[in-house]
């Protein structure tokens, strides 16, 4: 009896790659939209604050709904008064204040120009007297100041009364949100970026924002949640970019995606290191250092 003739086995066509990266934008989605889900609630019982600018979108991705949205100066006030167990706060609060850890590795920062920190000015910088400051600011207010020593400058430093561009000072100094508002409209000052500036001066990163938690707190639960965050916000800067609505497309492409960077390294260390000590030089307050956590 003749045997039977086994079939060849054949392979099925390979998908077509449309439909493999509709299967892959599918899984990420859905991993993205589990990691989101697990991160909601997870700040409890910690009160956590931040500021709501573009740029700090990525470090508190997924946990909006459990975060205390405020300006830098008002974050800083809800610290001192121990109504927060972590704010992601100017830098200097840190610098003055010592009371402050900062987690180490997360930070709000630009090698070069960052495009929201700025000195708007319609005559030279060399012939400011005053300097009218965005009353939200705390570390912009210091970088301006020890920039413009650093020149053989020392205007005096006073508030904004209005973000009302039609009335702006012949110097301004404006920061976040607002800093881009005028930058990307009509406006007749120059404008000196005060991120450039610093690079211009030191060839290295500058440090505007980073997580500061009080001291004496249990806290290991949340420095794993503001990591994890972070790590989910990097994960997802292209839907963050893609949705978010101020601006258009290309530019928060190039603000989140090149201006802003969110690594707290050793160069971010040694040009926070550098502003230490030129914030001992130029100012008379007391200048702490620095003390990191992981």
């Amino acid at each position: 009896m003749a045997s039977e003739e086994i079939p060849k086995l054949r392979m099925a066509p390979p998908d077509p790659i449309e439909t493999v990266t509709h299967r892959v934008e599918r899984e990420q989605r859905s991993a993205h939209l589990q990691r989101e889900s697990n991160l909601e609630k997870s700040l409890a019982p910690f009160r956590v604050g931040s500021v709501s600018y573009l740029n700090a979108a990525p470090l508190t991705r997924g946990i909006e709904d459990e975060v205390v949205f405020a300006t830098p100066a008002k974050l800083a006030d809800l610290l001192r008064r121990d109504e927060l167990d972590a704010g992601l706060v100017s830098v200097v609060e840190v610098l003055f204040t010592d009371r402050y850890d900062i987690l180490d590795g997360i930070a709000i920062a630009s090698l070069g120009e960052v495009k929201s920190v700025l000195l708007a000015h319609r005559r030279p910088l060399e012939e400011a007297r005053e300097i009218f400051c965005d009353t939200a600011s705390l570390t912009s207010v210091e970088l301006v100041r020890v920039l413009l020593a650093e020149r053989g400058l020392k205007p005096e430093i006073r508030a904004l009364a209005s973000y009302d561009f039609a009335a702006l000072p012949d110097y301004a100094l404006l920061i976040g949100d607002r800093a881009l508002d005028l930058l990307l409209g009509p406006h007749e000052h120059q404008i000196w970026d005060l991120g450039a500036a610093w690079f211009d001066l030191t060839k290295l990163p500058f440090v505007y924002a980073v997580w500061a938690l009080r001291r004496g707190v249990e806290n290991s639960t949340l420095k794993r949640q503001l990591r994890e965050t972070r790590d989910f916000g990097l994960d997802t800067l292209d839907s963050i970019i893609r949705t978010r609505t101020e601006y258009d497309l290309d530019f928060r492409q190039d603000y989140l995606g090149w201006h802003i960077h969110y690594h707290l390294g050793a160069d971010e260390k040694r040009g926070l290191a550098k502003f230490v000590e030129l914030l001992r030089k130029h100012t008379a307050q007391q200048v702490f250092e620095p003390r990191f956590v992981t």
